[in-house]
């Protein structure tokens, strides 16, 4: 079985590995391809999914809810509002509106995990934890969490939620992989103190730790680069492809793939309850799976690093694709 994490210091418990629900919904998959890597990842022990109204074109949530059906108590479901366009809209209101758009679109009476997806300076943080602490008093959500958060902006919001006695957030979701680290920075040492989880997203860089991009090939038919994704646009540089080939070689000779030893990585953290993957079938998600079964040791940890060098310290709150 695929050893479980709890996340923070809530009561869920999620698999290391698990579904990113970006790839559900239009242009990615349909409702039965949505129902087979639900069905699989539930079958293998995946029971962790985390979506967003905005993906999918606004379906993610709706294909999830279905696809999981009677099998809903399996899986600890992620859900992600946002505050683009809030007008006269007070926080409150908006996060009130978008927790039952959720509930309604996964056909569930609660959200085990409700994140803000991303920052908006002009919502104070009193506001959003107040709002935030409403719905988890409702019972309507379990736990909350952030996305694309600052280790100050984390510092702020954990301290406003002890004086106010609101609940608190129990993860961050920032962009994170072997190649770009600027979480380590400043938002994983305040995770340590405090006792969130790291949720990594595009653990794999969007495909670039595949090893499907090529030095000075065209980018492969149907891929996220064909389509001028500034996501590989932004980690194909000459210094990261010396790290992939170099990766690729490390990972070879331990009788694994790039993909496993970047989800290995990851997962020799800690802090890190779940490595979020989106995956387009069965098959990619199984390769995921078998990846949480490579333990690394130190030695090989401080082989990676020689790799691919320092940490790349970047803005934590603006991804270096955006």
């Amino acid at each position: 079985m695929i050893p479980r994490r709890n996340l923070g210091d809530s009561e869920l418990e999620v698999s290391v590995v698990g579904l990113g629900g970006n790839t559900f919904g239009p242009p990615r998959l349909d409702e039965a391809d949505t129902e087979r890597v639900i069905s699989a990842a539930l079958d293998q022990g995946v029971n962790f999914v985390d979506t967003a109204l905005l993906y999918g074109q606004g379906h993610s949530e709706e294909l999830i809810g279905k696809a999981l059906g009677s099998r809903r108590d399996e899986m600890i479901i992620a859900t992600k509002y946002h505050f683009f366009d809030l007008g006269d809209e007070t926080p409150a209101a908006r996060v009130a509106r978008h927790v039952e758009e959720s509930l309604r679109k996964l056909d569930t009476d609660r959200i085990d995990l409700l994140q803000v997806h991303f920052p908006d300076p002009d919502v104070p943080a009193a506001d959003l934890m107040t709002a935030l602490d409403a719905v988890v008093r409702q019972g309507k959500v379990r736990a909350l969490g952030a996305c694309n958060y600052a280790g100050w902006r984390l510092a702020e919001a954990e301290f406003v939620a002890k004086d106010l006695g609101t609940a608190s957030f129990v993860t961050t979701q920032n962009y994170y992989n072997v190649i770009a680290r600027q979480v380590e920075a400043e938002v994983a040492p305040f995770c340590q103190k405090y006792g969130l989880s790291v949720l990594p997203y595009h653990p794999l860089a969007g495909g670039f730790l595949t090893g499907k991009y090529r030095r000075g090939e065209p980018a492969p038919e149907g891929s996220r680069g064909a389509a001028g994704s500034p996501i590989i646009g932004a980690v194909s540089t000459d210094a990261n492809y010396d790290s992939v080939e170099a990766l690729e070689e490390f990972a070879r000779d331990h009788g694994h793939r790039i993909n496993e030893l970047a989800i290995a990585w990851l997962l020799a953290n800690e802090l890190v309850g779940s490595v979020i993957a989106g995956v387009s079938n069965p098959d990619q998600l199984a390769q995921n799976v078998r990846a949480a079964s490579w333990v690394l040791s130190d030695d090989e940890m401080a082989d990676i690093d020689e790799i691919v060098g320092a940490a790349n310290h970047l803005d934590p709150e603006r991804p270096p694709y955006l």
